[in-house]
């Protein structure tokens, strides 16, 4: 009887977690987008800061050449589970983002959830944009809307069989339960530091490069910046370790010029975030992840070894 009881609750169990796998977040927005130009204009800048022409700027010829006046997407992302296609995000009414309202952005971007309520794979950096503050969500919303629509129908993803919406579903609830969030810093009468790491763990999400991933590609928080291998690429850390000689100035020069402390200038991938993204951010921000990339990390690193002793 006993063990006719514990298989019941053993199978009512796993058939809730698959339920709540296969569930979707309640998502809504107590505000429409907002119409402003003022609000178009930091959502333009919130689309510039957070790079979001390396994935959505149009493909343009080959996979290599990039038309970065548009976002209509179709750009090949090549994974070791299989090749995205970064989608059009024009407010075209059939092949981009026309009929969103802030609900559904909010939904995507923060809660990586489909206006079909299904979810967004991982190639979307969906978690580290859970961070960000409704009022930037909305702003990048209002600014997208009112570009001008392109109509460009981006390739099916080419994916293995096993890899299907729901496999997201559990990837996230295993991502959930395996990832310990690095603290979010204290101001300490620096706000920089703040501001420092909204740019880089939320809007800039540099982890999602920078961090190195387990074997379900599930990022390391603990090794956070540590740097990793995406695909033939070495991508470089930028963690305490790393930027030990760098000085804020050092960083700051880096996100504008791409220059490192040697002189040597950067190059592959990065050079493109560096023209596109870092190069573009206003000198507060910069400085303000200069802080918190050079000083803030350090300092706690040098905290946790008092801590140990």
């Amino acid at each position: 009887m006993r063990k006719r009881i514990l298989l019941t609750t053993s199978a009512t169990i796993f058939f809730l977690f698959l339920i709540g796998l296969n569930s979707k977040p309640i998502v809504s927005s107590a505000y429409a987008l907002p119409t402003s130009e003022e609000s178009k204009e930091q959502g333009r800048y919130l689309v510039s800061a957070g790079g979001c022409v390396s994935c959505h700027g149009k493909a343009s010829g080959t996979n290599d050449e990039v038309d970065v006046s548009s976002l209509a997407g179709g750009l090949k992302l090549v994974t070791d589970f299989g090749n995205f296609y970064a989608p059009n995000i024009t407010p075209d009414n059939e092949t981009g983002i026309g009929s969103w309202t802030s609900t559904e952005f909010i939904g995507a971007l923060k809660h990586g959830v489909q206006p079909d309520g299904g979810k967004y794979y991982p190639t979307f950096p969906y978690r580290a944009y859970a961070g960000l503050s409704d009022e930037d969500v909305l702003n990048i919303g209002a600014y997208l809307m009112s570009l001008p629509p392109e109509k460009n129908v981006v390739p099916p993803h080419e994916l293995p069989i096993w890899l299907t919406r729901f496999s997201a579903n559990i990837w996230n609830q295993l991502a959930n339960i395996t990832q310990r969030p690095e603290a979010s810093p204290q101001n300490n009468g620096k706000d920089t530091y703040a501001r420092g790491a909204y740019l880089a763990r939320n809007l800039g999400h540099c982890g999602e490069c920078h961090t190195p991933r387990n074997a379900l590609g599930i990022p390391k928080l603990g090794e956070e910046f540590a740097g990793a291998t995406l695909g033939d690429e070495v991508i470089e850390p930028i963690d305490a370790a790393a930027l030990t000689e760098w000085s804020e100035t050092d960083f700051d020069l880096f996100l504008l010029l791409g220059m490192k402390p040697d002189a040597e200038f950067v190059g592959g991938d990065m050079s493109d975030v560096i023209e596109h993204n870092t190069s573009l951010l206003t000198d507060s921000d910069r400085a303000a992840l200069a802080s918190f990339f050079i000083t803030y990390q350090r300092d706690r690193v040098d905290s946790e070894k008092i801590s140990r002793l």
